[in-house]
């Protein structure tokens, strides 16, 4: 394989609460840092007034307000200046509200940031507990108006049970406890999916290598970048006009923090734990009585969430290392 004469430079955006995204953005990455044909530079994002991990009860319910409306926090001053040249942006980022996480939306909505993205192509990873489609929708947005290139999506979620998850995940992030309980499994990605992203690390190695950035084809077509489960789709759809009506409720009423918004976030949790045990269950229930009549409009809903990388993985041993 030809080395380029000229060093491949890739930027890596870092932003991690709870670490696990950073864990896989380092397998990931590891590959191409083993090259010495290719340059990381690392963005670590630092919000303000930062996120806090485990978060305490009342803050987590009141990130959701701003997270719901994409209001973009402060961030620390970028250590760029708009000026530099990449050849491929890694983008990790983890989905809050049914939206892009409050320092990833900052980031994308950053005057310096967008300067830097212009034209360039970028590669999104997801790493969540299940629901991330609408998310996609509003980063693709976001992407688009800074005027870069998505070429591919790789998304990890919680293996676990759905119906688990509403408990473990919410247990993990308000406690910092992400182990089994009560016979349901750890919270989160597990360790065989974390070490086994170093496959797409491996593909944007060659990529980089025949100059394939400079295309529009996704680079990691082949790997089973993206599995869709549609069913989850409506549920999205509820969710996140949910979010919305709640959350422009709560801006109303105060900026974060103020205390008057603490009695509508009461009863908001109150409402979204009623939500989470009906609506969703529902849901999945119409969908499966209806899914002989519904077959066509899920399987549009998977091939269009599934672009650009897709859930193939006829090249998995090409680069299954």
């Amino acid at each position: 394989m030809a080395v380029s004469a000229r060093r491949k430079r890739v930027l890596l955006v870092d932003y991690s609460q709870t670490s696990q995204l950073r864990d896989l953005a380092t397998h990931l990455m590891a590959p191409l840092r083993a090259d010495p044909a290719v340059e990381v530079v690392v963005l670590r994002l630092v919000p303000r007034q930062a996120y806090p991990y485990p978060w305490p009860f009342w803050r987590f319910l009141d990130a959701f307000p701003e997270s719901a409306h994409m209001v973009a926090p402060e961030l620390e001053p970028l250590a760029l200046t708009g000026d530099e040249v990449f050849d491929l942006v890694i983008l990790p980022w983890q989905v809050w509200y049914l939206a892009p996480s409050l320092p990833i939306t900052a980031f994308l909505c950053d005057p310096v940031a967008q300067r830097v993205l212009r034209g360039k192509p970028v590669v999104s990873v997801i790493a969540c507990r299940n629901m991330w489609l609408l998310a996609f929708d509003k980063f693709t947005r976001l992407l688009a108006d800074s005027g870069a290139r998505l070429i591919d999506n790789v998304v990890y979620t919680d293996p676990g049970p759905a119906l688990a998850t509403f408990i473990t995940t919410p247990r993990w992030l308000l406690t910092g406890r992400r182990g089994a309980m009560w016979g349901m499994p750890a919270a989160g990605l597990n360790p065989a999916q974390i070490s086994g992203a170093a496959r797409f690390g491996h593909a944007l190695r060659a990529a980089l290598h025949a100059g394939r950035e400079c295309g529009d084809a996704p680079m990691l077509a082949g790997l089973g970048a993206v599995k869709v489960d549609p069913r989850l789709y409506i549920s999205e759809k509820v969710g996140t006009r949910s979010f919305f009506l709640w959350g422009k409720l709560l801006r109303a009423a105060g900026p974060p923090g103020a205390p008057q918004r603490v009695p509508l976030l009461a009863v908001y949790a109150v409402f979204l734990v009623t939500m989470i045990v009906t609506v969703v269950p529902v849901s999945l229930t119409l969908q499966k009585l209806t899914r002989p009549f519904a077959q066509g409009w899920l399987n549009r809903i998977r091939q269009h969430y599934e672009k650009p990388s897709g859930s193939e993985r006829d090249r998995l041993g090409d680069h299954d290392h």
